[in-house]
């Protein structure tokens, strides 16, 4: 079977849209599943709906990477994009053809050529995406290595050599899951001014002429197709061989952090792909962590004990559905300082993702760090409803007793790898956690409920306070561990509803 490139995809019938040539617009650092299912997919839509005719480059972030394969393809991929959406089974395929090249600039002709196209009057953008590890300052970098090992020092090197050459200012959107990732991107480079000793019109030119956006992005991506028979299956009807197939839910939301004039300047908006620029992506993070993220945490423990070991099969129970709509809708959202239509879309669409046919999401995954994870995604939806309302919120304080009762289902041992508990079901599962996490629950194992109930939420160290000191919440508690205790689960989510 031929690898794909553009001779072997035309031979195989392909009737999608493809753009041969077009400038290199975008320089990326990285060339992971990620970005490719994500950054390069918008780009490449916006070259069919926009008439951007753009390419990006591609710049390997480590010394080893995929730069041989991409080049060999000639940038080209097989994207797929599964799940639900509105509750019907969706897998789309797109050939991207929004790459031109991939550099490494760990080679010297690698180095080169990335300087060259630092220079080029066609480049726009910087894109990233070097984990949440990526954007660090390491003052071992120095200005004459080719290249820096930090990305934010290669990113240094590459704006100063623009700077030298008099070219304007870039937009640098960084994907990298951390807090202000372009605020700190944009830190460690004026700490690498400053370490270098770089003249001051240098910093005026990174600080003014250049505009660093944080974002925020959310697509889960599963990344290439291990399943051989179905790699084999896919070749046959494709006609031709890709190791860099990448596959993507449907789903995708690119928040971006930067002046009015930007969403009129990047393609997206005229594309109609879902990307918005605001003044401040932090609501927008909020929503993410509080519905998004705050639905698996608040959820799936509880679902976890009712039998439940896949996120999607936990959709198709009327009853956890039910339990964790209400969570979202009645008691999530209303605490967010977004427009509620906007929210009431985004919560939504969480069943149809959580829902997807193509992803086995495991729960026992998920449930790492529970404890940080519901003081982080749950909590401040909690005590925001009860001080809007005066009331506790009736899935979310079930949600508290479930993550307890999780932590202290028939504990069973603490070893080496963690906590070892016992579900009704029978079978033993193993919590991880911080150890003096653990530690606690094991201590406090044959603990009455009560006595439990009170020991967790007068840990302040895991809650930062005092949580016996909201009125009711922690009667509701004992109420609700009772509840799953004697009645399991289940029926402990029935009785929210």
């Amino acid at each position: 079977m031929n690898l794909l490139n553009y001779e072997v995809l035309k031979k195989s019938g392909y009737e999608g849209y493809i753009l041969e040539n077009a400038p290199e617009k975008v320089m990326q650092f990285g060339e992971g599943n990620f970005l490719r299912a994500f950054v390069n997919y918008w780009f490449d839509i916006s070259n069919e709906k926009a008439g951007w005719n753009g390419k990006c480059v591609l710049i390997q972030p480590i010394a080893q990477g995929l730069t041989d394969l991409i080049n060999k393809q000639e940038g080209l991929y097989t994207l797929y994009l599964r799940g639900t959406e509105n509750g019907e089974k969706v897998d789309r395929k797109r050939v991207i053809s929004s790459v031109s090249r991939c550099l490494n600039p760990y080679t010297e002709d690698g180095y080169a050529q990335m300087m060259e196209l630092a220079v080029s009057d066609d480049l726009e953008y910087v894109v990233s995406n070097t984990t949440e590890a990526g954007i660090v300052y390491d003052p071992a970098c120095q200005f004459a290595d080719k290249p820096c090992s930090s990305f934010p020092g290669k990113l240094t090197q590459v704006l100063y050599t623009r700077y030298q050459a008099g070219k304007s200012g870039l937009v640098i959107l960084s994907c990298e899951l951390i807090d202000n990732n372009g605020k700190e991107l944009q830190k460690c480079v004026n700490q690498y001014i400053d370490q270098w000793g770089l003249e001051d019109g240098f910093r005026a030119y990174i600080n003014e002429s250049c505009t660093f956006c944080s974002t925020l992005v959310d697509r889960i991506v599963p990344g290439r197709i291990r399943d051989a028979a179905e790699v084999a299956r896919l070749e046959e009807e494709n006609g031709y061989a890709d190791p860099l197939t990448d596959v993507g839910e449907v789903f995708g939301v690119w928040n971006i952090e930067g002046p009015a004039w930007l969403e009129e300047k990047l393609p997206f908006k005229k594309a109609g792909v879902n990307c918005v620029v605001v003044p401040d992506v932090t609501p927008y993070k909020k929503r993410k962590v509080r519905i998004l993220n705050g639905a698996h945490t608040g959820t799936v423990l509880g679902a976890y004990l009712a039998g439940y070991d896949i996120v999607r099969d936990c959709m198709h129970d009327d009853v956890i559905l039910g339990y964790m709509n209400k969570m979202l809708h009645q008691e999530i959202i209303p605490t967010l300082p977004l427009d509620k239509k906007d929210l009431e879309s985004f919560a939504s669409a969480v069943a149809d993702r959580f829902n997807n046919p193509f992803i086995d999401h495991e729960i026992l995954s998920i449930s790492l760090n529970s404890t940080s994870k519901w003081l982080a995604r749950n909590f401040p939806s909690f005590i925001e409803y009860v001080e809007q309302n005066g009331t506790l919120p009736t899935c979310l304080t079930m949600s508290f007793a479930a993550y307890i009762a999780f932590f202290t289902s028939d504990i069973q041992e603490l070893n080496d790898k963690g906590l070892v508990c016992r579900r009704a079901k029978g079978n033993t599962y193993t919590c991880n956690e911080d150890r003096w996490v653990l530690e606690f629950y094991y201590d406090h194992r044959n603990d009455s409920v009560e006595d439990l109930v009170h020991a967790v939420m007068t840990n302040e160290k895991m809650w930062g306070q005092d949580l016996t000191q909201i009125p009711g919440f922690e009667a509701a508690t004992v109420a609700n561990l009772t509840t799953i205790r004697a009645e399991g689960a289940h029926k402990a989510y029935t009785s929210c509803l």
